[in-house]
């Protein structure tokens, strides 16, 4: 295993438990003691994580900062659902399309639940899940495997092996922060190259995504703000970051917030 995949995989596990201990990834890699302490340093150097004694912790404030799928289903609810809504309008019957992982992404596959003929590749499993339970009996849900993140996404090299033999019409992104530096990121080193793999999969880029993320910078880039086609957001997003957004995109979809869920759609706004 290269050191860049070692890596990876501590910062995976002090997302997932806040903490590592060196004895663990020493047995976890089959690589010395000196080994894994040295990617620790790589990584500290870095402000990625803490070393302490025998391990390291997260780092507080770190671009890492990831809260798992249930955390993050409570905020923003009405302005998910009016996304949610707007790109349910995209998507036509008997059509393939892509879904990565994400509570926005969520909201949008419970709201495909009726659509007849769909194919949905995504390696989300609630996304899957939800499907699953309500979909109609002729859609086609993939599902790709590999290691599962906080925000209960299977990525990695499995997911981007299976992904890279698809081919889908269109693909709906949720992202953890968009920059016009740094453009869309996330926090989670293999979850970007899985959502690479999708946006590289699909026709067109249909990126989801409310107010709060914007000026959030995850750790690693996914896409460039003009790589996605459309951008769907809330009316809560302050006018200069509508205006730089609408100068990038393709076609910026702004939609306002419905009360809850089940209340009546959204008209969107759309800016070209």
């Amino acid at each position: 295993m290269l050191a860049r995949q070692r890596q990876a995989l501590i910062l995976e596990r002090v997302r997932e438990d806040g903490a590592v201990r060196v004895a663990d990834l020493v047995r976890m890699f089959g690589v010395s003691d000196m080994t894994v302490r040295r990617d620790l340093e790589a990584l500290n150097a870095r402000g990625l994580l803490e070393k302490v004694h025998g391990g390291a912790t997260a780092a507080r404030g770190s671009a890492l900062d990831e809260p798992g799928f249930t955390a993050k289903s409570v905020l923003q609810e009405p302005e998910k659902a009016a996304i949610a809504v707007a790109a349910a309008a995209l998507v036509d019957p008997g059509t393939a399309i892509g879904l990565s992982a994400g509570t926005t992404t969520y909201a949008l596959a419970r709201r495909l639940a009726s659509v007849q003929g769909l194919t949905v590749v995504t390696n989300s499993v609630p996304v899957a899940d939800a499907l699953y339970r309500a979909g109609e009996a002729d859609q086609t849900v993939i599902l790709t495997g590999g290691v599962r993140t906080p925000s209960d996404a299977p990525v990695g090299p499995f997911a981007v092996a299976a992904l890279k033999t698809i081919h889908v019409d269109l693909v709906f992104m949720g992202v953890h922060g968009m920059d016009p530096h740094s453009g869309f990121t996330t926090p989670n080193l293999l979850e970007a190259d899985t959502n690479r793999a999708l946006v590289g999969a699909g026709r067109r880029l249909v990126v989801l995504a409310d107010h709060t993320k914007w000026g959030v910078i995850g750790i690693s880039s996914i896409a460039r703000l003009d790589e996605a086609d459309t951008l769907i957001t809330d009316s809560g997003i302050n006018p200069e970051a509508r205006q730089l957004l609408a100068g990038h995109v393709r076609e910026l979809i702004v939609v306002d917030p419905v009360g809850h869920e089940e209340a009546a759609g959204p008209r969107p706004t759309i800016v070209r």
